[in-house]
């Protein structure tokens, strides 16, 4: 048996091996797999817009005559992979987060890797929550120089680590996603913005979770805490609330700029095709007001859920921490079996024995829907 048969068999064993789901079609809400209709609590499509028939078509009847209606951009951005859709895009994205400037990236893990470990050097530091995105921590590491990871949430065990190494070194940035991935818990930005004054370091912040839902400009939760102006560096992506593809830095026009220069998943990779930059366009500039339409119906439904729930949540990621990771595969299988989408999710993308259902409300969610789930996952605890 070969190393990798061994490590899958680890895998197996464990209740930890992962494969690709067979989803047949996805439209709205619902999924079908092997011809049965789910309801989808595990897809990131915050305001149900991925799917709309209604929309899709009438950007096609609007931009199919158009030279930039092409699905492949044959380069990078530095070469003749851009296209004045680019601008266009990176110019709208800055508006709403009031910003000198903006850099599209392929994908949010390209996003966060590329400006993470671009804009910082041996002798910088980076002070990150230890429940940071897979992509900031392999940013940190790509990145060569020092990083401390702060105990969750906690500002004082980050003020100990920033008094303790910051005067070691030249730059720092302290790096927190605004609404966390699997506990949908969100940081104290107010808190972070105070630190990086008092100890002369960069923030940065990630609201891919929070963009398109929070804020009165939709641009998270550093615009829904007017803290848009403190924050240097906010990245986020187009593939969630926004329905499309790709991901965005915004900052001031230096640090773009540096950008630009430096980011080498940015610089070696081929462009997105402009026809989904396009498609980001047509919904901030024709479609803005639906966006915020649907926005506040899925802030009702999050605030039902959690009044439901009892609890202090305040986003639409729900997490149902279950533990064993073969208890929390059976529940999500219970689920499936009564029309619910749910998935396990399992170590290493959560701490072990913290195993857990991830519910993701999106806009066109009911709350009798959810109510059934809770009640099923209360039955089968």
């Amino acid at each position: 048996m070969s190393f990798y048969e061994e490590e899958i068999k680890k895998l197996v064993e464990k209740d930890n091996f992962r494969q690709v789901h067979n989803i047949e079609e996805k439209y709205g809400k619902f999924l079908s797999i092997e011809g049965k209709e789910l309801v989808n609590f595990s897809s990131n499509d915050y305001l149900n817009l991925s799917t709309d028939k209604n929309l899709i078509n009438e950007f096609i009847e609007k931009y199919k005559g158009s030279n930039e209606f092409i699905f492949s951009s044959t380069s990078s951005r530095l070469l003749t992979g851009t296209s004045s859709s680019y601008k266009k895009l990176e110019t709208n994205l800055a508006k709403l987060f009031n910003k000198e400037a903006c850099l599209l990236f392929n994908t949010g893990y390209q996003c966060n890797l590329g400006v993470v470990s671009s804009l910082v050097n041996r002798d910088d530091v980076i002070f990150s929550d230890k429940l940071n995105h897979a992509s900031i921590i392999d940013g940190m590491k790509l990145s060569g120089t020092d990083f401390y990871r702060y105990r969750h949430f906690d500002y004082e065990n980050l003020e100990e680590l920033l008094i303790k190494h910051r005067n070691n070194y030249k730059k720092a940035i302290i790096i927190s996603e605004s609404v966390f991935s699997m506990d949908g818990d969100i940081a104290d930005i107010k808190k972070l913005v105070e630190l990086k004054k008092k100890y002369n370091c960069l923030l940065m912040i990630d609201e891919a979770h929070a963009f398109g839902i929070f804020g009165d400009n939709l641009a998270g939760i550093s615009d829904q805490e007017n803290l848009l102006d403190e924050v240097d560096i906010i990245t986020a992506t187009l593939g969630k609330s926004l329905a499309g593809m790709g991901a965005f830095c915004i900052s001031n026009q230096t640090i773009i700029n540096y950008l630009i220069n430096k980011a080498n998943s940015f610089i070696f990779s081929t462009a997105l095709p402009s026809i989904n930059i396009m498609w980001s366009n047509f919904l901030i500039e024709e479609h803005f007001e639906l966006l915020k339409e649907k926005a506040e119906k899925l802030k009702a439904l999050i605030f039902e859920a959690h009044k439901l729930l009892d609890d202090n949540g305040t986003t639409q990621i729900v997490p149902i921490i279950i533990g064993a990771n073969d208890k929390t595969i059976k529940i999500a299988e219970q689920l499936q079996s009564k029309g619910f989408y749910i998935l396990p999710v399992r170590p290493p993308t959560v701490p072990v024995n913290t195993s857990r259902l991830r519910l993701s409300l999106t806009a066109d969610i009911t709350i009798n829907e959810f109510k059934t789930v809770i009640d099923t996952v209360k039955e089968a605890i």
